[in-house]
């Protein structure tokens, strides 16, 4: 009965994990694959360019049946998703239907030359390939985008233009500027935290407490805080004038210093808890014992406390950096157009493009990604771990 009730006391945080963890991610996975809307407009023309052979242009009834769904979604207001969606792969496309679907209605047989007289992008074979392409409810497209590859008209793969290659570039950037982040958080943080861990139970209470009044204010807060800082007629610029170091306001904002400061600034503290909470466990009587063996305090420091302290570095070290490389706020308004990270680009497509596939592609290589990282930091810990028993 005992087991039974605590799987009853686990079942809320299953839940928990399943509804805002679970379910999430599968949906991220399934807007990355996922895209009905042409084939929710263009159901019939759909089926029929299914079964199309894709060397020459479409047959009259296929013409005619683009046509009729066409003047349908016109009127139904319902183009404009099936236009977004063919515009993913062709620029233009969306004009290219709006305009067509304007005039659907006045349309006579034979339909093929009437649409070809409206623009001559109907003639193209190419344009009907990304039509066929888009009239199944699952794609590739938006995965392959997001790693920087196209599908070429004849269905095979290559890399993007050398203009069009930003997402996996973005993505590098991500990496280094949580790397770079996570260096200096953890150098900071080894001093504070050995500092807290050796003063007395009251003076680590006050340093504690210290450490955490950031948490106490919204990350928004603290960002603006920066911009105040920072900006041309901000207290820094202000500060270094008065001093007589500068004649002329600086630019301290929207670069990578600016983002650098704000995120470390944020970032801190959960360095810092980690390391406190390894070297708390470690007890002096070790450094006593190199003491009395004849180590002297810098050697008994680094070959005896420091390598105890490891794992509490590396967790801090992963927990800085994954939730580094999450950040949206913090870049968006402190930094420039190249300090931008991955997360930026996931909101532009949510939000501003309302292009979830996208969304879902970036957000999805964004979690592969940390999956990898943690699954290797992981291997990494438990390999020194077992040389470690040895």
């Amino acid at each position: 009965m005992t087991g039974r009730r605590l799987e009853y006391l686990a079942a809320p945080l299953v839940l928990f994990n399943l509804v805002c963890f679970v379910v999430p991610i599968l949906s991220i996975i399934f807007f990355a694959a996922h895209s009905p809307e042409f084939v929710d407009v263009f159901p019939d023309t759909s089926r029929k360019l299914n079964s199309w052979d894709q060397q020459t242009l479409p047959s009259e009834d296929v013409f005619l049946t683009f046509v009729q769904e066409l003047d349908k979604a016109a009127q139904d207001r319902t183009l404009p998703d099936a236009a977004r969606r063919l515009n993913y792969e062709i620029s233009g496309y969306k004009s290219l239907l709006s305009k067509t679907g304007r005039v659907a209605q006045d349309l006579r047989p034979p339909y093929r030359e009437a649409m070809i007289g409206i623009d001559q992008r109907w003639a193209d074979v190419n344009y009907w390939k990304v039509a066929a392409s888009a009239s199944h409810r699952y794609t590739t497209l938006f995965l392959l985008t997001a790693l920087d590859f196209k599908k070429n008209a004849d269905g095979s793969i290559a890399y993007a233009r050398q203009d069009e290659r930003v997402y996996l570039a973005t993505l590098l950037r991500t990496f280094w500027m949580a790397f770079v982040v996570t260096a200096i958080c953890v150098s900071l943080a080894y001093p504070i935290a050995f500092l807290m861990a050796g003063a007395s139970p009251i003076m680590a209470r006050v340093l504690l407490a210290l450490v955490m009044i950031p948490f106490w204010m919204s990350l928004l807060v603290r960002t603006a805080a920066w911009m105040v800082l920072l900006q041309k007629d901000g207290l820094v610029n202000q500060l270094l004038s008065g001093l007589g170091v500068i004649e002329q306001p600086i630019q301290l904002i929207f670069n990578r210093t600016a983002v650098y400061l704000a995120l470390v600034h944020i970032m801190l503290p959960f360095a810092i808890l980690p390391i406190f909470s390894a070297m708390r466990s470690i007890s002096t009587d070790y450094l006593r014992a190199a003491a009395s063996l004849g180590a002297r305090p810098t050697r008994a420091f680094v070959e005896i406390y420091m390598p105890q302290t490891l794992p509490g570095v590396a967790a801090a070290a992963l927990l800085v950096f994954i939730l580094t490389i999450g950040f949206y706020i913090t870049p968006a308004l402190l930094g420039g157009p190249k300090d931008q990270m991955i997360s930026y680009i996931i909101a532009q497509f949510a939000g501003q493009n309302a292009n979830w596939g996208m969304a879902g592609a970036l957000a999805l290589l964004l979690i592969v990604s940390v999956a990898v990282i943690t699954s290797m930091a992981s291997a990494l810990r438990m390999s020194r771990s077992k040389r470690a028993g040895r």
